[in-house]
């Protein structure tokens, strides 16, 4: 693994992980990022469904027990299939709309500028939504519907635009029909479990021919990083949540995309091709 290598293992790692489960949209980041860095090639495609994986676990170390307890509890508890069938039901809209479109969002969206784009539209939504009056209908996950989680699922579909934000689209979503806060950012991490693990799985299939002995050391290092990163995250956003909205991640958003745009429009940086 060269030094390049490794500083894009590292750099990416750390990006994967800290905006995987925050509403600023992961892949449009490893996107601009990877960009800067020469590190755009197919083999980062590769890479980057490796790193996803890693900040996947993240989750599932954080929540290993309530994951525990609802699979040994399965066949006997009510709340438990529940939950399960929520999942289900969240899940499907994006894997269908990702497998009827996905070829054509990857050609012609995955690249700085549309993702830029939708990162500003994003942070835009992201303000409506938290200025406008809404009643909370739904305190918990466990007090979801499986009409509540197809509403999500329908949300986490808009994610399939690069830059949009699968965390964004489902907490916010989730915010706009009525979940609460804590409710609507806790089902976002359950239901990145399916979906990343799906999409890995399938991307890698798809990606097979890249893979390479050679480039285990470098998704090592990626992948260990992204879990770290995202471990760290995920307990920061749930104590942040409990005192503040997400309009700070908005402006975020909004003024990261606007420089992107910026750079872009006036050959300051040269970006891929837009």
């Amino acid at each position: 693994m060269s030094l390049h290598d490794l500083v894009c293992a590292l750099v990416l790692g750390v990006v994967e992980g800290l905006t995987e489960f925050l509403p600023i949209s992961s892949t449009g980041h490893l996107i601009l990022a990877g960009d800067l860095l020469g590190f755009n090639d197919d083999r980062a495609k590769v890479f980057h469904i490796v790193i996803q994986t890693g900040a996947m676990f993240a989750i599932i170390w954080e929540y290993r027990a309530r994951f525990l307890k609802v699979f040994s509890s399965l066949l006997i508890d009510p709340a438990a299939r529940r939950f399960v069938v929520n999942l289900a039901v969240a899940f499907m809209p994006a894997a269908v709309l990702g497998l009827a479109f996905g070829k054509i969002i990857k050609g012609y969206l995955f690249k700085p500028v549309p993702v830029a784009l939708a990162f500003v539209i994003g942070g835009l939504v992201i303000l409506w939504i938290e200025r406008r009056p809404g009643k909370v209908r739904v305190e918990s996950v466990d007090d979801m519907d499986w009409k509540d989680a197809l509403k999500v699922g329908v949300a986490q579909a808009f994610a399939l635009i690069p830059g949009t934000s699968r965390s964004g689209a489902t907490i916010v979503g989730g915010m706009l029909f009525g979940l609460s806060r804590r409710a609507a950012t806790e089902f976002s991490f359950f239901l990145a479990v399916p979906t990343l693990i799906a999409a890995g799985a399938y991307d890698l299939f798809k990606n097979r021919a890249l893979l390479s002995a050679d480039d285990i050391g470098l998704f090592a290092v990626g992948g260990v990083t992204a879990f770290a990163s995202a471990f760290l995250c995920v307990r920061w956003l749930l104590r942040y949540i409990t005192t503040h909205d997400f309009t700070v991640f908005a402006w975020y958003r909004i003024l990261f995309g606007g420089a992107v745009l910026l750079t872009a429009y006036t050959g300051m940086v040269t970006w891929s091709v837009v």
